[in-house]
């Protein structure tokens, strides 16, 4: 997968928002599973069979200590060094040398997550709470599989940092708990961040429309129809990367057709992408396309370069995560007033209401078996989890947590309050398509760019998208090589 330099742009945290340049992105969300199988063989094989020393004895567990941490024993962590920056992770250090002043934490953040702890890995000497994220993140499906990660079901079964009476799970968002599973119970992943994804645009540029954000898709065309006029594009994306018109496109599926579509895609059943809800999404967006409502020449743009055009007014609509307010808050005008909605929908017959909408877990967080002090490791998530510490991620990088809650008495960014506004009107209607952290190829290269990216190029229509599509997947499913999950 070829990345261009903007591609690349931030990687060292210079420009804007680091993180969030998409490769160190797409690998937060799972898309990208580096490394190879050979290096996770190599250390799922103990490496040398030195464990490093002993592990941590258990300290004694009180109210205030529900993991049973040893007061004394060090604890390390290893967090990965992006857009979200290090200063949230290094406040909650401080909380837990405040519980624990006898225990020594060592801490450092590093953009080379696997090249920094694979040969701790391979020696049996791994830290004790890993950021497992950006463009070296290890492959979670493979450590799991080799006895190399710790099943966190005992901190969700904690009580809160907060609340005694409430477990940790008890104070999750929907679908976090769900994420952190590869096949069935355990939990291995503790994802940190919380991303919505949707439709973003300026309330400023449509109320010049004199419009509504549009519900059904007769009204987005009329829309579109009246941003043509006054010379505004309705919708860019990040031509380069179509990867990123699914943010919008599948959540619309779930919505026309039911969440069950959405399964049968991420179960790679045979014929689910020949749903008559998948057709009539897919016609629609080509709509767009046939119709002069996408900015000219969007397929050669870049994420930067779409959002960049969306942000000067050149265009209306743009399918993103909430990401985008912190990576292009340097385009972003000041009377901008981003916000963010859930996918149209085609009309009255669709099976879920509007504002059903894609949310789910980022930043994934790790706990190493093989880790000297797995319960430091736990209690320093159990902090991280608590309201305070929520409230001060959220504060300091505009994006929610996997704490449900944890906004009050801040002052929101116009996107982040948008966001929270449209989780609050969707409800239980939040949907989380897996495949993209299932199955990274299929989702990128093939769904993405062989054939979401050529449909919106004009290079091939919907029912040649459809079949192409539905090829790549169905070889994906045959595959032997590939790992093969199913909603349980």
């Amino acid at each position: 997968m070829g990345s261009t330099s903007a591609e690349n742009n931030g990687a060292d945290g210079t420009s804007g928002v680091g993180r969030r340049d998409l490769i160190k992105r797409s690998a937060a969300l799972g898309l990208i599973s580096v490394p190879a199988m050979s290096f996770l063989s190599a250390c799922a094989s103990g490496g040398g069979g030195d464990n490093g020393g002993e592990k941590a004895k258990a300290g004694k567990k009180t109210a205030k200590n529900p993991l049973a941490v040893n007061d004394s024993a060090p604890m390390e962590f290893v967090l990965f060094d992006g857009g979200f920056g290090k200063e949230y992770a290094e406040d909650a250090v401080k909380i837990y040398e405040k519980d624990f002043p006898k225990a020594k934490v060592k801490f450092a953040a590093t953009q080379k997550i696997q090249s920094t702890l694979q040969p701790r890995f391979n020696q049996g000497t791994p830290p004790d709470l890993i950021d497992n994220s950006g463009a070296e993140q290890m492959d979670m499906g493979v450590l799991a599989s080799k006895n190399q990660l710790t099943d966190l079901t005992p901190l969700l079964d904690a009580p809160s940092y907060d609340d005694p009476a409430k477990k940790v799970r008890d104070t999750l968002r929907p679908g976090i708990v769900e994420m952190g599973q590869l096949d069935g119970d355990p939990v291995w992943i503790m994802y940190y961040a919380y991303t919505v994804y949707g439709v973003w645009y300026s309330r400023k540029a449509l109320d010049s429309l004199d419009e509504q954000y549009p519900e059904t898709w007769d009204q987005m065309l009329a829309v579109c129809a009246k941003a043509k006029k006054k010379g505004m594009a309705g919708w860019t994306y990040a031509g380069k990367y179509p990867y990123y018109l699914p943010f919008s496109l599948y959540p619309m599926i779930g919505k026309v057709g039911g969440r069950e579509v959405l399964d049968a895609i991420d179960n790679l059943e045979p014929n689910a992408w020949k749903h008559p809800a998948v057709k009539a999404c897919f016609d629609a967006y080509y709509e767009l396309y046939k119709k002069g409502y996408v900015l000219k020449g969007t397929p050669g743009l870049d994420h930067i370069q779409s959002q960049t055009a969306w942000a000067e007014g050149k265009a209306l609509f743009i399918p993103n995560g909430s990401w985008v307010e912190n990576e292009s808050a340097n385009v972003i005008p000041k009377d901008f007033d981003l916000a963010v909605s859930a996918p149209t929908g085609i009309d009255g017959s669709d099976k879920m209401p509007f504002g059903t909408i894609w949310a789910s877990g980022g930043e994934p967080f790790i706990v190493p078996a093989k880790g000297k002090n797995a319960a430091g490791g736990m209690e320093q998530l159990r902090i991280m989890l608590s309201e305070a510490s929520s409230k001060n991620f959220t504060s300091k990088v505009k994006s929610l947590t996997a704490y449900n809650g944890g906004t009050d008495g801040i002052t929101l960014t116009p996107g982040l309050k948008s966001g929270v506004a449209a989780l609050e009107k969707a409800g239980d209607n939040v949907v989380n398509p897996r495949i993209q952290d299932w199955y990274v190829q299929l989702q990128k290269e093939q769904i993405g760019v062989a054939g979401l990216g050529e449909m919106m190029a004009g290079r091939i229509t919907p029912a040649e998208a459809i079949k192409k599509i539905q090829g790549f997947a169905d070889a994906a499913a045959k595959d032997s090589s590939i790992k093969h999950y199913k909603h349980q």
